[in-house]
């Protein structure tokens, strides 16, 4: 399967789909999430984002869905070039596609002897090579704290500055030889938060998630949902942030008279997680936290 949706029944119940209603997947991947809402569409319309191409492949011809090859952070700008105006529902699953994680040749992950890349968009300019070339071992530290949460973070940064060959294009292997000196406790853990952390920082995948949840103030109507699916705290602490306080820093947002705004309510209290069962079936759904919020 390209790609196993997570907590889809309770994604697409969250919705709370009219048929007629205009919805929008901010993160197609492998399309399930989208296929089930549009089994629960009857002349609405669905809007799926995705910025990688291969998703853009596994897009069934349906005249009721609207593929947009973008970042999910540009949703105001394909929303207004496309002539909607606000929508019924927001569903975004911040999740890398099994697919992804599983094509050697996307450098996602640290199991498999390929080129180091790891860029969602393959004509982004910047890759993970680069990223390794020419950050500081300071940038690099920060990087490996804070979107990754590793231990050592200043010693591996300082081991990459010193190790690193300078050369275009890194291979996997080459990194996990930087990285093999460095492991402290379990080394796959160890592994798979360095590579998170460098997926995150070469996608800017935090402020893309920072300004498509602003976007999400001005773009869902009220009574709209605006569906969410993280995997670590980093993201789930924005889209808190969001539906608590209106803002995914946790800025306070005030009317034009100095009044606390409230722009969403919670439909379930605090956060879903998928059930045992699903987690057995889906060894990559046991980290999944689900937020429904409803605009005020």
């Amino acid at each position: 399967m390209y790609h196993q949706p997570v907590m889809l029944d309770e994604c697409v119940e969250g919705l709370a789909i009219q048929p007629g209603g205009v919805y929008v997947d901010a993160t197609f991947g492998g399309g399930g999430h989208a296929k089930a809402i549009l089994e629960e569409l009857e002349g609405g319309v669905l809007i799926v984002f995705d910025q990688d191409s291969d998703a853009e492949e596994q897009a069934a011809e349906d005249d009721r869905m609207v593929f947009v090859p973008s970042n999910f952070r540009y949703i105001s700008y394909w929303l207004e070039f496309l002539g909607y105006g606000q929508v019924d529902g927001v569903l975004a699953d911040l999740g890398v596609s099994s697919h992804q994680l599983n094509e050697p040749g996307r450098g996602f992950a640290y199991k498999f002897d390929s080129s180091l890349d790891m860029r969602m968009n393959r004509n982004a300019e910047h890759s993970v090579s680069q990223l390794l070339n020419e950050a500081t071992a300071s940038d690099l530290q920060s990087i490996f704290s804070e979107y990754g949460e590793v231990r050592n973070a200043k010693t591996l940064a300082e081991t990459i500055v010193d190790r690193r060959s300078g050369k275009q294009d890194y291979e996997v292997r080459d990194l996990n030889q930087m990285i093999d000196v460095c492991v402290r406790g379990n080394k796959q853990r160890y592994y798979a938060q360095v590579y998170q952390a460098l997926r995150i920082a070469v996608n800017d995948e935090m402020g893309a998630l920072d300004d498509f949840l602003l976007a999400m103030n001005d773009w869902v109507k009220s009574e709209g949902r605006l569906v969410v699916l993280s995997y670590h705290s980093l993201e789930d602490r924005r889209v808190k942030h969001l539906i608590k306080k209106g803002s995914p820093n946790g800025e306070i947002q005030e009317d034009e008279f100095g009044r606390k705004k409230k722009w969403w309510k919670e439909i379930v209290k605090g956060v879903q997680a998928p059930s045992r069962e699903e987690i057995l079936e889906n060894k990559r759904a046991r980290s999944a936290k689900l937020r429904i919020a409803e605009k005020l």
